[in-house]
């Protein structure tokens, strides 16, 4: 037997009531020595977790997106050069009529006009009669130009 005596008239039954009940899963503590360990919710750091959730997945759908718009402004800036370049073969001297697929050549005069040529820079020697190379085109079936490399490109032959 507990030393401790429980002094019966010290407890208050008003009080006590509240803590009784028939359906003890409704009350918001363990009941018993082995019921589940019951803890308030931290809503505060609930909420500080799905904000900071939410954050990362915009920020990565943000990213995909800036990706995406890279690869749109890469795309649009090739077909700017191929319009500026077929603007220039269309304006160039061409004694010959360029084949569907072919590769060409386009070259700077000295005096500052265009030749399309089907000669390559190497096939010129040490002796290019022209002042520069400009990009090596490719005629696409729909007779718009496809850069294959610039002069800013290394040459590759």
């Amino acid at each position: 037997m507990s030393k401790n005596k429980v002094d019966i008239s010290r407890i208050d039954l008003e009080k006590e009531k509240d803590k009784i009940t028939d359906i003890p899963g409704l009350i918001e503590y363990a009941h018993h020595a082995g019921s589940a360990i019951i803890k308030p919710e931290d809503k505060g750091r609930i909420k500080g977790t799905a904000i900071a959730s939410m954050h990362d997945q915009t920020d990565r759908q943000f990213r995909q997106l800036y990706e995406q718009m890279q690869t749109l402004i890469e795309q649009a800036k090739y077909l700017q050069s191929r319009v500026e370049v077929s603007e220039r073969i269309y304006q160039a001297h061409v004694p010959f009529q360029p084949v569907v697929g072919k590769v060409y050549f386009l070259y700077r005069k000295k005096n500052g006009t265009d030749l399309l040529s089907m000669v390559s820079p190497p096939e010129w020697g040490k002796s290019l009669p022209y002042e520069s190379f400009e990009a090596e085109v490719r005629l696409l079936s729909d007779h718009t130009w496809e850069i294959v490399q610039t002069k800013s490109d290394e040459y590759r032959y």
